[in-house]
């Protein structure tokens, strides 16, 4: 059963239409990446699924209901969690009280339980519990962000560029948890500008250009096109 149906969309800012037409499907425990360059509207198509922004046709469904006019908070409740590109952490909150944060659609009686299985994860935040946000790296800020995320117990997680701005070896360390997620069971829409690591994790792939799908297939498929390795993989 597809958990993600995400069928004909057409978005606009103004008058700019951003994305043409976009349908793709999520089944439960896949990775599915959306890749392109920057620009091509992946941002606008995982900020139209999670009810930021809202298609002018087109439909959007999760777990077989429609979200047109279901407010982001309501679309988390529903167990669909996205951890939006530049992290957006509380900078001025400790790492516990942002993750706290994450836990608003839970019963009181879960957060605890949840904040030890993030920590469990994440073995660097329970180091930096007491730690104000901004004072953290790059990529622990990306380990927060993906932890304040997981606290709702998501059906869906929705990464967005979750590689941004990191070193490689941060890269390297923020695709391994991707990786454990998948494997612990949990089912990811990743938006990621770096092809190479989002390929090979992914179970399936669509390329983005211009606002619309121009190839989609599975990660290794799209890993071997000699159209995306000329586009995306330098070479």
């Amino acid at each position: 059963m597809a958990l993600l149906k995400v069928e004909d969309i057409h978005v606009y800012y103004g008058s700019i239409h951003a994305v043409k037409g976009v349908s793709f499907e999520v089944s439960e425990g896949e990775i599915v990446t959306l890749i392109g360059a920057n620009g091509a509207g992946k941002s606008t198509v995982l900020n139209t699924v999670s009810g930021l922004l809202h298609p002018r046709t087109g439909s959007v469904q999760f777990m077989e209901q429609d979200l047109k006019g279901v407010a982001p908070h309501k679309v988390v409740e529903r167990g669909l969690a996205q951890v939006p590109e530049g992290r957006r952490i509380f900078l001025q909150m400790t790492v516990e009280e942002n993750l706290e944060m994450g836990a608003y659609t839970r019963p009181g009686s879960a957060i605890a339980a949840g904040v030890a299985d993030v920590y469990r994860r994440f073995p660097r935040l329970e180091e930096r519990r007491r730690q104000v946000a901004g004072t953290l790296s790059g990529g622990e800020q990306q380990m927060l962000a993906m932890g304040r995320a997981l606290m709702s117990s998501p059906r869906l997680l929705m990464l967005d560029e979750p590689s941004m701005g990191l070193a490689p070896i941060l890269v390297e360390q923020i695709f391994d948890i991707i990786r454990e997620l998948h494997a612990a069971g949990t089912t990811i829409l990743l938006v990621e500008q770096n092809a190479q690591a989002a390929l090979s994790v992914a179970d399936r792939a669509y390329v983005l250009e211009t606002g619309r799908i121009s190839l989609s297939g599975t990660g290794a498929e799209l890993m071997a096109s000699d159209q995306v390795r000329k586009a995306y993989l330098g070479g």
